[in-house]
């Protein structure tokens, strides 16, 4: 099948290697000539693991191809998919610029093909209020008038770190399609998904055809829950520690009861990245807008900010009888908002670094694979600004150190040097937002250790 991507973004592209690989003619189209230059010579913007090594082989295959022509992009694509960003203010409100942006160029090449031509898919893939894929429709309507056209929605599920693998062996496909009168969906739509997504399912995993309202809610309702699991845990791990208590014991214990489980109960800084924030804040907007409560939703956001400053303030206390963190130096580790991915947005690593620059203290900064986006997303493109340095290796931030603050559970940090620690760091600290050791055994080891849910030492 012959696929156009609008967007070259994590999900564009994601999607776009991976539908090649499986013998699809996948176009990608952006309008970012230096990215697209780059994606042309097979090289990835973005670290995932995998994707480059896909990106390289479907190119040499001559299935995958990137361009800045947009009529060359929609002339001859069977389907194609709406993957551009939908950014949202702090409230929740989504910008639906690029959306109708793409609506438009697709509605002007579909005037010029006419109504003669074979109707196309139009798929938007973007996470967008419940709704939008309907507005799309209605805007390629009226700027292509008589020209048919399906219309369709497909939710994207794929963790940042683990998305070649998320799209090659989904738990489930959720694809949304028009219905007729009677309510009947629209069958040669739903086909066409069930022929696209067949080779990714061959492990029995479902797929899912339903309406378009439903699918476009499908991803807010995944992604808030999950966001609402972290805090929760979160909240526990707080009365842990007002308690007494261990959270590492309390989640083994209320894990092991098979109703609950164990997946993304794990104490913390709290979420981040740019889905759960933005698509909780989504579900508040939309509650608000047509006057529903939603105060779980609303609850699980103001839990997790709460949690970075709860954090911080631990940091603050410890140093406070010291005179403060002004002249301090903190060293953190991990600085994208989870493993295995260079991805900063709202990554709690930030809030806090900035935090401490604020009231004086310098930070130095290591990641293994997020320090440039960190940097750049600091105000600190070449690594180094006031009180800031990004750099090349985890001792190294950690010399002079006053404590480290451990914010991202990258693997490398899971069994650290603590003999070389202790020569380097200024001050047996540790601050650990991860949970990544065993207080006794910091402990024996000389650290002043600070974790989540657990009693300091």
């Amino acid at each position: 099948m012959r696929l156009t991507m609008v967007g070259t973004g994590y999900v564009g592209l994601v999607t776009g290697v991976c539908f090649a690989n499986t013998g699809n003619h996948v176009t990608c189209l952006d309008v970012d000539a230096a990215k697209i230059e780059k994606l042309r010579a097979g090289k990835c913007p973005i670290y995932e693991p995998g994707l480059e090594e896909l990106l390289e082989r479907n190119i040499a295959a001559g299935r995958l191809a990137f361009t800045l022509d947009k009529r060359a992009a929609y002339r001859d694509a069977e389907a194609i998919f709406i993957c551009v960003g939908t950014p949202s203010d702090d409230r929740g409100h989504t910008d639906l610029k690029y959306i109708d942006a793409a609506a438009d160029d697709i509605a002007a090449v579909l005037r010029e093909i006419g109504p003669g031509g074979k109707p196309k898919a139009i798929i938007v893939k973007s996470t967008v209020p419940v709704g939008t894929s309907f507005r799309v429709r209605d805007r390629i309507r009226a700027g292509a008038p008589g020209v048919p056209f399906s219309m369709g929605n497909n939710p994207e599920f794929l963790k940042e770190g683990d998305a070649v693998n998320d799209f090659i062996k989904p738990d489930r496909v959720v694809c949304g399609v028009e219905s007729d009168a009677q309510g009947r969906l629209n069958e040669s739509a739903s086909e066409l998904f069930r022929q696209l997504y067949d080779p990714f399912v061959r492990n029995g995993h479902p797929i899912f055809i339903m309406d378009i309202l439903s699918s476009e809610m499908v991803k807010y309702a995944a992604n808030n829950f999950l966001a609402t699991k972290i805090s929760f845990i979160n909240e526990m791990a707080n009365l842990c520690e007002a308690y007494g208590a261990d959270i590492g014991s309390v989640r083994q214990g209320m894990c092991a009861d098979k109703r609950i489980g164990n997946a993304f109960l794990y104490p913390g800084l709290g979420y981040g990245g740019s889905c759960f924030p933005k698509d909780t804040l989504a579900c508040v907007m939309m509650g608000e807008t047509r006057g529903v409560p939603v105060a779980v939703s609303k609850a699980v956001h103001e839990t997790n900010q709460r949690q970075r400053e709860r954090f911080f303030k631990k940091i603050e206390e410890h140093f406070k009888p010291m005179g403060g963190l002004a002249g301090r130096k903190l060293a953190f580790w991990g600085l994208a908002f989870k493993p295995r991915t260079d991805d900063v947005r709202e990554a709690p690593a930030l809030t806090l670094i900035q935090r401490a620059r604020g009231v004086g203290a310098t930070c130095a900064g290591y990641d293994p694979v997020a320090s440039e986006t960190a940097a750049k997303e600091l105000g600190a493109p070449g690594g180094t600004g006031p009180g800031l340095a990004i750099v090349g290796d985890m001792y190294a931030a950690a010399e002079g150190a006053d404590a480290i603050v451990i914010s991202t559970d990258w693997d490398e940090f899971k069994s650290s040097d603590f003999d070389r620690l202790g020569k380097v760091m200024k001050s047996r600290v540790i601050f650990d937002g991860r949970n990544l050791y065993r207080p006794q055994q910091m402990k024996a080891l000389g650290f002043t250790y600070v974790s989540v849910g657990r009693a300091s030492v």
